[in-house]
C-alpha cells in the first residue's frame, strides 16, 4: 500500500469514522481503523462490532492498492497536528505504516486487515430514500426520551416505524414518551418496525446534515444501513419487541391549556433551581387563564412562578418531574404549546399548537 493524500481530504474522513471507535477495547484491533485502497478509492472503516462506519475518499492520483489496520486516535492526532496545507505520503513498510509530510515522519504499528471484524448484515426487507434533515429532525425530536441501561433492553433504543408513507420515531423510558413522524413518499400498507440501539441512534444523528441531501436507508432483520456518497453506516438492531406505545397516548384529556413555549420554559427553569435535586418534582396549580408553578426542596426553600395561559375549566393540581417537561420544551420550536390533561393521576399530552407531527406524553408524579 502506498498513496499520497492531502491533510484536508483525509482529516474529515478520519474524524467521521473515529467517532465509533471506543478508546477502551477488549480486542486491540477494535482500537484501529481499517484502511483499504483500490486505485483512487480509499475507504476508512471503524467499528465496535455493534456499529460500523465506512468513510470514502477519492484520491487525486491512483496509489498502490492494499489494506491494513492502524491505531485510529494516533493517526487522527497526527493528521490534526500537521499544517493545514500538508501533503501526506503514506506507505506500508514491513507491517509498519510510515507517514511522511515535509520534514515530519511517523511510524505506526499495524494489525492485519484479516483480523478486523465486520458487522454481519442480513438481506434488507425495506429500502427508502429520505432527506437527511428529516431523519435528523426525527432523532432530535425523540432521542432524549430513550432509556439508559434499563433492564427492559428494548427501551434502550429508538423505534423506527414505517407505515402509510410515514416514517415514525418513538422513544420511551417508561416515565415519558416522545413521538415524531415525517413523510417518506414510500407507499406501503404493511408496517415495518425496527429498534435502533442508543449508540447507533446518536451516531446516526451526528452523521446527518441539516440540508436537503438524501440518505438511503435499508431496514434488515438484524441491522439498519444508511448510505450517502461519503459514507456507509451500519448498526445492529435491538432484538426485542417495543411496547404498544399507542395505548399510552391519552385519549380523554378534557382540560386544554395553551401557553407561550418560551415563557413556560423560562418559568419552569427558574422554579427547577429550588426543586429536589434527586426527584426534580414541581407542582402545577391550574385555574382560569393562570398557571402557578411551585417547587420545594428538603432545605425548606421554595420557588413560585405564575404564567398566563389560555385555560377555562375546573382547577387542577398536578405534579411532574420538571426535567421531563423541560426536555420536551427544549426540542419544540413553535411559539405556542398545548397541554392536554385529564386529572392529577393521568398522563399529560404535549404538542405544538400548529404542528401535530410531534407528540409527547409525560407521567405525573406525587408531590
Amino acid at each position: 500500500m502506498h498513496f499520497t493524500i492531502s491533510r484536508e481530504a483525509l482529516l474529515p474522513a478520519l474524524q467521521l469514522v473515529a467517532g465509533v471507535v471506543e478508546r477502551r477495547q477488549t480486542m486491540a484491533v477494535l482500537s484501529n481503523i481499517l484502511l483499504v485502497l483500490q486505485g483512487q478509492e480509499l475507504s476508512l472503516t471503524g467499528t465496535d462490532t455493534e456499529v460500523e462506519l465506512v468513510g470514502r475518499v477519492t484520491l487525486d492520483q491512483p496509489g498502490e492498492s492494499g489494506e491494513i489496520t492502524v491505531p485510529a486516535r494516533k493517526l487522527m492526532d497526527i493528521c490534526k497536528s500537521l499544517p493545514t496545507d500538508a501533503q501526506l505520503n503514506i506507505e506500508l513498510d514491513d507491517h509498519r505504516l510510515v507517514i511522511k509530510s515535509g520534514r515530519s515522519q511517523f511510524t505506526l504499528t499495524t494489525l492485519p486487515a484479516a483480523d478486523f471484524p465486520s458487522v454481519e448484515e442480513s438481506a434488507g426487507s425495506l429500502m427508502l430514500n429520505i432527506e437527511q434533515k428529516k431523519l435528523r429532525h426525527l432523532i432530535e425530536r425523540t432521542s432524549f426520551a430513550m432509556a439508559q441501561q434499563d433492564v427492559r433492553y428494548y427501551l434502550n433504543g429508538l423505534l423506527l416505524e414505517v407505515r402509510s408513507g410515514q416514517l415514525r420515531a418513538v422513544a420511551t423510558d417508561g416515565h415519558r414518551l416522545a413521538m415524531c413522524e415525517v413523510d417518506t413518499g414510500v407507499d406501503r400498507n404493511d408496517e415495518h418496525q425496527i429498534i435502533v440501539p442508543r449508540k447507533g441512534v446518536l451516531e446516526l444523528a451526528r452523521l446527518m446534515s441539516s440540508d436537503s441531501e438524501h440518505v438511503n436507508l435499508v431496514f434488515g432483520s438484524n441491522h439498519i444501513r444508511a448510505t450517502t456518497p461519503n459514507f456507509t453506516f451500519t448498526s445492529k438492531l435491538v432484538d426485542g419487541k417495543f411496547p404498544d406505545y399507542e395505548r399510552v397516548l391519552p385519549q380523554n384529556s378534557s382540560k386544554l391549556v395553551t401557553a407561550n413555549r418560551l415563557g413556560l420554559k423560562d418559568a419552569l427553569t427558574r422554579a427547577s433551581i429550588l426543586s429536589n435535586e434527586k426527584y426534580r418534582g414541581i407542582r402545577l396549580d391550574l385555574e382560569n387563564n393562570l398557571l402557578r408553578i411551585e417547587a420545594n426542596n428538603p432545605e425548606q426553600e421554595q420557588a413560585k412562578e405564575e404564567v398566563a395561559v389560555e385555560y377555562l375549566g375546573e382547577p387542577l393540581n398536578i405534579g411532574f418531574n420538571v426535567s421531563y417537561l423541560l426536555d420536551v420544551l427544549n426540542v419544540m420550536t413553535e411559539e405556542q404549546v398545548v397541554l392536554r390533561m385529564a386529572d392529577a393521576n393521568s398522563s399529560t399530552l404535549l404538542q405544538e399548537a400548529s404542528n401535530a407531527n410531534s407528540s409527547y406524553v409525560v407521567m405525573p408524579m406525587r408531590i
